[in-house]
């Protein structure tokens, strides 16, 4: 059993770094790993199972957002595209919490296009010389390294940098609200060196591991994020019937028991769509519809619920200890990493062969 009652407290970025490794000594990052790299060995029901668990237990979307991208970031790219002196050389000290990571796609002029990526990289006798600014990516300020994607000799491609790599600027600038614990940040490369061996898959392979990293954060984050939906509906109706109004409890008002209805409603509907995605991953499918529409529904979905709950608590929701309002922000932005809502549909659309390719919409 996790036990979440030693996580430690958040409020800076050190605090953001101890909460990752506690995650990491929970065994959050092993879930869906297999046995010869250290992992459980188990499958992806397991992963949904114990982020749900934090979910409810935390209700920190930042922290479920780092965790994501530490684990969808780095540590599955390298299992499915690193050599096994990569493996052997980073896997350890990913899983363990030793070092924390992150993948780097979004620039200031290019989102969800990545054929706009203008991050550049340069092969020498001995290595790759870097160049480019990374904007808006997750565990920035608290990485040891990033997955960073550029693009060699005109083709995307993936290179291993750490945060000590002379030229490597990780900051954690511009501050943004929502999911604030996540820690996001700059990335600036000037000249960066960094070795042959740092080089993650085939020259080109850029494009495909990114659509593979997505289609797993996209589907899985909301693991988490339903944890924090269960908590929140929780927290709503206990607090229906305690409080009183017109001399019965709050929750036998018809215009608030409807909307604890779309809320379970909601949540429910989430629940199917994540355990679907881990369905499909545990019997060796593809998710790329299934994670598009599981991100869409799932974000909307709490949106709509975190609304709710503030509507329903009224003023008590609006209260500085409260998480309510918090969690609003953190709702909205999650219409927006991994891919916003309208980018899903340009993927659902195309999926089912209505709409352009999708195979450039991606957002991190």
């Amino acid at each position: 059993m996790i036990e979440y009652q030693q996580l430690p407290p958040g409020g800076d970025l050190n605090a953001s770094r101890l909460r990752l490794r506690y995650c990491a000594q929970q065994g959050l990052f092993r879930h869906a790993v297999a046995t010869e790299f250290n992992g459980y060995g188990d499958g992806f029901q397991e992963l949904v199972k114990t982020h749900l668990s934090l979910g409810r237990y935390c209700q920190d979307t930042g922290l479920i957002l780092s965790l994501n991208a530490h684990i969808w970031g780095l540590i599955f790219p390298l299992i499915l595209y690193g050599s096994e002196t990569q493996k052997q050389l980073w896997l350890p000290a990913l899983l363990s919490g030793d070092m924390i990571a992150g993948h780097a796609i979004t620039e200031p002029q290019a989102g969800s296009d990545v054929n706009a990526l203008t991050t550049s990289a340069v092969t020498t006798e001995s290595g790759f010389i870097l160049n480019g600014h990374k904007r808006f990516i997750t565990n920035t300020p608290i990485a040891d390294a990033l997955l960073i994607y550029a693009k060699l000799e005109g083709k995307l491609s993936a290179f291993l940098v750490r945060k000590t790599d002379i030229g490597a600027d990780f900051s954690d600038q511009p501050s943004v609200t929502g999911c604030a614990s996540a820690t996001m940040g700059d990335i600036i490369l000037q000249n960066c060196f960094i070795s042959l061996d740092r080089h993650l898959g085939k020259t080109g392979a850029g494009g495909m591991m990114i659509q593979n990293a997505l289609e797993l954060e996209r589907a899985f984050i909301f693991a988490g994020i339903i944890g924090i939906m269960q908590w929140q509906l929780a927290q709503v109706v206990q607090f229906s019937r305690k409080r009183q109004s017109n001399g019965v409890h709050l929750g036998a008002n018809q215009a608030i028991s409807h909307k604890i209805a779309d809320m379970q409603c909601r949540l429910d509907s989430c629940l199917l769509w994540v355990n679907e995605c881990a369905r499909l991953k545990d019997t060796g499918k593809r998710i790329s519809l299934a994670s598009a529409q599981t991100k869409l529904i799932a974000s909307e979905a709490f949106l709509q619920s975190s609304l709710d709950a503030v509507q329903i608590l009224g003023a008590t929701g609006l209260l500085k200890e409260s998480k309510m309002t918090g969690l609003v922000q953190d709702a909205m932005a999650s219409r927006l990493f991994s891919g916003s809502s309208e980018i899903q549909k340009n993927i659902i659309a195309a999926l089912i062969g209505t709409g352009t390719g999708f195979k450039n919409q991606v957002r991190k």
